[in-house]
């Protein structure tokens, strides 16, 4: 028998399981988010944790970052859990290299060798993976420290993020305004909208690079996952996970997931793209392409809680990654090892190495325009 949310939300509540009833520090549904302190990096800077719930769905945020520290979800029966990967003190964000729920920048993904040439004009950047720069080098996003404005209106509540990257920065060219905005709205679906400004002609792709398990964190792996992608092809790479240029059909190959299977359905198949990237770790070309409004990609199920993900947005592709370098070294909040393929990711993004393959879609901002990007989650118990 299916369970619709709202009767899965009504049933969480009878039990008690609100926030205030949990003690945690989440902030009343429909309220505006609240801040304690998480910690203070090396140089004292302080690090804050904001708190937010509305339509079922409750969320964690640090300053540092933008890191989705928490996201909790209701199973069948109304149960809560977290459903993200992550740490539970600033120390391990700040030693990590897994990017766990953070915001990327200047650039998610790879650019081959940190390089490419705009205007006539070569731009070295930050390589912080092999030979090439990965996710805006070695001090991207991720590792900054943003100004959180939280707010409640007609949209919901979230919290408004702004970060100003100075031109240079990690060798990106021109100074770029970022606001970056997370937003709960009353049906418990999250939603990013990123916005940029340059003074100089440059590179932008963002994501959120959240790792998932709608199982719970810490409690395992995702192959039983069922994952479903609205896109006929995928970018293939090189030895260094850089593209080829090539917009392959999956059709036949692992990578379909036209219809629904399992994220362990052919992971193992002995695949040369596999068996480079360890498991999944592509882009997807999406079949709608750039849209001025989210639409609809991707659905993410777990059969045993219940808990479903719905993405919808007006990116051209994403990366789908199946947590292929988690090892078992790093410990969640659970106290739980995090190990190969106990969390995936769908960002979504414009492609890899964009800035170096003139057939892709282009990354170029210029002074004048503004970069926009919109992105937004949607989630069931059933």
């Amino acid at each position: 028998m299916e369970t619709s949310r709202r009767t899965v939300l009504a049933s969480a509540a009878a039990v008690g399981l609100t926030a205030a009833v949990a003690g945690t520090s989440y902030a009343s549904a429909g309220r505006t988010p609240t801040k304690e302190l998480f910690g203070k990096l090396a140089d004292g800077t302080k690090v804050y944790r904001w708190s937010l719930a509305n339509g079922g769905t409750r969320m964690k945020v640090l300053s540092y970052g933008g890191i989705v520290q928490s996201l909790e979800l209701p199973d069948r029966h109304g149960r809560y859990t977290n459903v993200s990967l992550g740490y539970d003190n600033i120390e391990a964000y700040v030693a990590g290299t897994t990017f766990f729920g953070a915001l990327i920048g200047r650039y998610g993904n790879r650019i081959a060798k940190g390089r490419f040439t705009l205007d006539g004009k070569t731009h070295q950047l930050s390589v912080n993976d092999g030979e090439n720069s990965l996710h805006g080098g070695a001090k991207g996003f991720d590792t900054r420290v943003w100004d959180v404005e939280p707010f409640k209106d007609a949209s919901g509540v979230g919290l408004r993020m702004r970060y100003t990257s100075v031109d240079g920065e990690m060798g990106y060219p021109g100074t770029l305004r970022v606001t970056v905005t997370y937003t709960l709205d009353s049906r418990g679906d999250w939603r990013i909208d990123y916005a940029a400004t340059t003074d100089k002609a440059t590179v932008v792709n963002l994501t959120n690079h959240t790792y998932y398990n709608l199982a719970g964190e810490g409690s395992g792996d995702i192959l039983g996952h069922e994952l479903t992608l609205a896109a006929g092809r995928y970018t293939p790479t090189d030895a260094g996970l850089i593209p080829t240029g090539e917009l392959a059909k999956v059709a036949g190959t692992p990578f379909d997931f036209r219809r629904a299977k399992t994220v362990g359905e052919d992971i193992r198949v002995s695949h040369p793209q596999l068996v480079t990237a360890k498991g999944f770790d592509h882009n997807w070309v999406l079949d709608k392409g750039i849209t001025k409004r989210p639409e609809h990609f991707a659905t993410l199920r777990d059969p045993e809680s219940g808990r479903g993900m719905t993405i919808a947005t007006t990116e051209p592709g994403v990366q789908f990654y199946s947590g292929n370098f988690l090892d078992g070294t790093l410990t969640g909040p659970s106290g739980r090892t995090y190990r190969q393929g106990d969390g995936l990711c769908l960002e979504t993004q414009h492609f890899p190495d964009s800035p170096n393959q003139p057939k892709f879609p282009s990354t170029v901002l210029r002074p004048g325009q503004t970069y926009r990007s919109s992105t937004v989650h949607g989630f069931s118990a059933r």
